[in-house]
């Protein structure tokens, strides 16, 4: 009785200790106009304001869509909360919400039989999405405001967030120092428009049901002949949750703050 009693008392306070690190992502609104994000944002350790930190913008997928503040950090957010990680690469980590409805890129889904891609079109020729809008004015505001080092300003994303991924490096080819796109895709056509020196990781499972891998393929095809510096990572029999992988890399972190446009 005595050994049940003390299990539950320690998973009662792992629970309590779980969700006292994910506090430490700060509550956060961006605001313009009558246009609101939502976004969760992790300071360094010994944060000082009158530093320059790298930032990390991090895009959630499609079930972590909603207005509650909470639900993106449902991945990806225990890497950058790693106390290790924040001793060795201190930053400002920053995961916006986008509300239900909404699409980090420009898209549409028309299912097509046979279609290797999924159905998924990528609309890159017209305005940002409202999501995506406001996450790029957030940037610039921390730029300006003299927060964020303006050569160390790196996007990653999953599913959804994965094709925002693609989206924002080709609106913004000037402002981010490197992109780590995971089971997204994009508009091939697109990557004429990325710094040529920029540095792209993508990330796919073969096996994946939602998005095909064929999307990430395509991109990685288009950017090696564009000369675009791209890395591609494809999982065997891994699904739709290739994240999982990603973010047990242990070269990732590495990679991406050893990047700073020059």
């Amino acid at each position: 009785m005595k050994k049940a009693v003390f299990l539950t008392l320690n998973l009662f306070l792992a629970i309590i200790s779980f969700s006292q690190d994910k506090s430490l992502y700060e509550r956060q609104l961006f605001v313009v106009g009558e246009d609101t994000l939502r976004c969760r944002i992790l300071t360094p350790l010994n944060y000082s304001p009158k530093k320059r930190y790298p930032v990390v913008i991090f895009l959630h997928g499609s079930g972590e869509r909603g207005d509650d503040n909470d639900l993106q950090l449902k991945w990806g957010g225990d890497l950058f909360l790693d106390s290790a990680n924040r001793a060795r690469f201190p930053a400002i980590i920053i995961f916006p919400q986008s509300p239900q409805n909404f699409t980090w890129a420009q898209m549409k889904r028309v299912p097509i039989q046979g279609d290797s891609l999924g159905g998924f079109r990528i609309l890159a020729d017209t305005v940002p999405t409202k999501p995506m809008q406001l996450v790029l004015n957030f940037i610039d505001t921390l730029v300006k405001n003299g927060t964020a080092d303006k050569k160390r300003i790196y996007i990653g994303g999953l599913s959804l967030g994965g094709f925002g991924t693609f989206d924002a490096i080709q609106r913004r080819p000037d402002l981010f120092a490197a992109a780590f796109p995971i089971c997204g895709g994009g508009d091939p056509s697109s990557v004429t428009r990325y710094r040529k020196k920029l540095p792209v990781w993508v990330f796919h499972g073969d096996a994946d049901q939602s998005v095909p891998v064929s999307n990430s393929r395509l991109m990685v095809a288009a950017m090696k002949n564009a000369k675009v510096t791209v890395k591609y990572t494809e999982y065997p029999g891994v699904g739709h949750d290739s994240w999982i992988k990603v973010f047990a890399e242990p070269d990732l972190l590495p990679w991406l703050f050893a990047q700073k446009i020059k």
